[in-house]
């Protein structure tokens, strides 16, 4: 880090269990003047379960020339990605639960484009957009013959899956499976994630279709592992069943940290609603944090 033992104030917050640690850059400009390998390591201390807080994403809310606010987006692993459905639910109820702003949308710049967040009722409902299924928009490296990536078939690990691709702000591969409760995706998550077809790397749902209304589904996150929800995810989840006929265009999402409701619009938009929670807020030190691989290396050396 430049800046040793740095205080930082954030917020605990979380969208069905997916945890993101939420940080105010507008109250915290010295923050937000740190360059992106700085935020990068931050992140990555700050998600650590063992020596930071711990988390999957690090959130940080920050001010915009184009829209009402601007949100950042790095994973546990210090990657930072375009969109997350649960982290701009938990952005937004941080706006509003602290009065910054009482706009009702509010617009939120992101890389993957302005955002919309609003209330409904207890929940937040987030319109994402309209999914991309050309292979260049994913991206995915594929014969350019084809023009959408639907029941493709991807040889990983000696096991052939037919996956279905879309970006949703970024990318994701939904796979069906006979059973999300036993299916190993610890071991095929990273796998499929990584593969060398996906030049961005992938996020990976795996689908149990329940009936018209309703799937089930668990997602491996790209840089980020198994996480207990993900927006983006259930929406693009929900996308590939409504394209196949699988489902109805509204579909309750069965996460492991909870439900979703993903409806995609006449328009060609999908929406989003769901919870967003605060968990505890409190202030840390920067220079108090080691990585899991920091802590290895000195043990080493003593």
């Amino acid at each position: 880090m430049r800046k040793k033992g740095l205080e930082i104030e954030f917020t605990k917050m979380h969208g069905l269990g997916n945890d993101f640690i939420l940080i105010d850059t507008i109250a915290q400009p010295e923050v937000g003047s740190l360059n992106n390998s700085e935020l990068s390591a931050l992140s990555q201390k700050l998600c650590q379960r063992r020596f930071g807080i711990g988390a999957d994403q690090m959130l940080l809310l920050c001010p915009s020339e184009k829209a009402d606010f601007r949100m950042r987006i790095f994973n546990a692993d210090g990657s930072e990605v375009q969109m997350c459905g649960n982290g701009i639910r938990c952005l937004a109820k941080y706006i509003w639960s602290r009065r910054i702003s009482n706009k009702n949308p509010l617009k939120i710049e992101t890389p993957a484009g302005i955002i919309r967040p609003e209330k409904d009722g207890r929940n937040i409902k987030v319109n994402m957009g309209c999914p991309r299924f050309k292979p260049n928009e994913i991206p995915i490296d594929v014969e350019k013959r084809l023009k959408e990536i639907i029941d493709y078939p991807l040889n990983v690990g000696g096991r052939e899956f037919s996956i279905s691709c879309v970006s949703m702000g970024n990318p994701h591969a939904v796979i069906f499976v006979d059973s999300t409760d036993t299916f190993p995706v610890a071991h095929y998550g990273p796998l499929i994630e990584n593969h060398t077809v996906f030049p961005e790397r992938t996020n990976v749902e795996f689908v149990e279709v329940l009936n018209k209304r309703e799937i089930k589904m668990r997602v491996w996150e790209r840089g980020a592992g198994e996480t207990l929800a993900c927006g983006t995810g259930a929406s693009a989840a929900a996308v590939i069943t409504t394209y196949k006929g699988i489902t109805n265009k509204k579909v309750k999402v069965h996460l492991l940290g909870g439900d979703l409701w993903v409806e995609w619009a006449e328009n060609g938009e999908v929406n989003i609603s769901g919870p967003a929670e605060e968990v505890y807020y409190g202030t840390i030190k920067t220079g108090t944090l080691r990585t899991a691989r920091q802590k290895r290396s000195s043990e080493k050396g003593s």
